[in-house]
């Protein structure tokens, strides 16, 4: 599939307020043709100055647009995190077999709520990573096409500048992403046969909603990650995943069953 249109099917899949935080990559690519097409564009001269200078501006915009948007969703997912743990804490201490109104039913209701609130924000998380690699991707691609078309020698020192940009530092986001998985382990751990048996039921339940973004944001990571004959050092390394038929699975089960 050629970029532009898993571009645009992951801007479909997305969350609807994400749509408009992505690489304006039609826009960059129409604008690529002009510089391309425009006569008398020789090396040096003032006409080429001004069309280099003008694609320049405009994918330095698109970069203050991600590091943007990315760095308030960092900031949000940092304060959700913590406030999930500590509902986490709170229904322990007070529902809990050791808590001050010990009450199963209590308990199961309240931590099922906080179970499906991690799992949408584990999702979400995904999603922010997805995010990170397609919008790198995209623009190491539309300045290979501006070097091929031009002869230009953008990309390198371009992208050893995106390198440095907060919108793909993911390590923290990866982190957290870790941390989520660790909890639900460790505090909502389920039995082989619930597992599967709920995996089924999400597809169901979340058929429209965050878990089909997330597998489709998987999907999409491993594609645009994975080694091959093209690989080069604009390319962002193969996606490293614990187990190699996570992404096979998603589409089966939910790796974290919702109730």
């Amino acid at each position: 599939m050629k970029f532009g249109k898993r571009l645009k099917q992951q801007i479909q899949e997305t969350l609807p307020d994400w749509r408009d935080k992505y690489l304006s990559y039609k826009e960059l690519k129409k604008l690529v043709r002009l510089v391309s097409s425009a006569p008398l564009l020789m090396s040096g001269s003032i006409e080429n100055g001004k069309a280099e200078a003008e694609f320049v501006y405009l994918l330095n915009n698109e970069i203050d647009k991600f590091n943007a948007f990315f760095m308030e969703q960092e900031e949000d997912f940092i304060i959700r995190h913590k406030e999930l743990q500590q509902r986490i804490q709170t229904v322990i201490d007070a529902w809990g077999p050791n808590g001050n109104q010990p009450s199963g039913a209590e308990y199961k209701n309240e931590m099922g709520k906080i179970r499906k609130d991690i799992i949408n924000f584990h999702g979400e998380m995904v999603l922010l990573e997805n995010y990170s690699n397609i919008n790198y991707t995209g623009l190491a691609k539309i300045l290979k096409k501006y070097d091929k078309r031009t002869g230009g020698l953008l990309r390198l020192p371009f992208i050893q500048k995106v390198l440095q940009q907060p919108f793909f530092t993911t390590d923290l986001i990866s982190k957290l992403v870790k941390e989520c998985e660790y909890t639900i382990d460790a505090v909502f751990p389920v039995e082989e046969e619930d597992r599967a048996r709920e995996g089924r039921e999400a597809i169901t339940v979340a058929e429209d909603g965050i878990f089909r973004n997330t597998v489709a944001a998987l999907l999409t990571m491993q594609e645009i990650r994975r080694g091959s004959s093209t690989y080069s050092c604009f390319s962002l390394p193969p996606l490293n995943l614990p187990d190699s038929d996570l992404i096979q699975s998603l589409q089966l089960n939910s790796p974290i069953p919702i109730l």
